[in-house]
């Protein structure tokens, strides 16, 4: 089993990665564009996320407007809500069975039980990361298409905003924190499998060293 400092730095990893998540997914700057115009003074910024459209002045007025209508949203933000959704979950669930399977708590059990439990919560860590990951790319792609598409007028084309870094930063976190759990089953069950082949040959040995005996005795 791996040791406590390394599961809980990894648990530290996994906590870093589920609040990069929620932040990602309420935040409204996955896509930003720029229009400064003629006058630096009527400069705005738009961005676009998730949930909302933000759109701030340098005036430092600050407007946002909510997405009521989910049919009328393209298919990757369709998409991209409902995954980092899932995301936020499995992560939620991912620390609150990371904590009982830890070596430095007393919660759940013998050590055998613990082992199991750390790397289920693993695997929720892993997948909340995959699916996390999966929107960012997709955005981040609709995104540079967009941007490369000559047919687009400039004042229409976006760059990716902070949410998207911070959605592949989580999920990288979310993904490393996950493998390090797993990894501490397995390890366990190695272990487990050597010692039980070591007690399975020593008795045939033991065996063969008091025939060996007897016969001597008889010579």
């Amino acid at each position: 089993m791996a040791s406590a400092g390394l599961q809980f730095f990894a648990f530290i990893l996994a906590l870093l990665g589920v609040f990069g998540a929620i932040t990602a997914t309420l935040l409204p700057n996955w896509k930003v564009n720029a229009d400064v115009g003629s006058n630096i003074i009527t400069a705005i910024t738009q961005m676009q996320g998730l949930w909302m459209d933000c759109t701030w002045y340098s005036t430092g007025m600050f407007s946002c407007t909510l997405k009521y209508s989910v049919l009328s949203l393209p298919v990757y933000i369709q998409a991209a809500r409902t995954t980092m959704v899932l995301s936020c979950i499995l992560s939620a669930f991912g620390i609150c069975i990371s904590t009982v399977g830890m070596k430095c708590t007393k919660l759940g059990g013998d050590k055998d039980t613990k082992s199991y439990t750390s790397s289920a919560g693993g695997v929720c860590f892993i997948l909340a990361g995959i699916f996390e990951l999966v929107p960012t790319s997709w955005y981040t792609r609709e995104i540079i298409s967009n941007f490369m598409d000559p047919t687009v007028p400039e004042s229409s084309k976006n760059e990716p905003g902070g949410a998207v870094y911070i959605g592949f930063i989580s999920a990288g976190l979310l993904f490393i924190a996950g493998v390090i759990f797993c990894t501490s089953c397995f390890k366990k069950q190695q272990g487990a499998w050597i010692y039980h082949t070591k007690q399975q040959q020593f008795p045939a040995t033991q065996q063969e060293n008091n025939a060996g005996y007897n016969l001597k005795d008889y010579v």
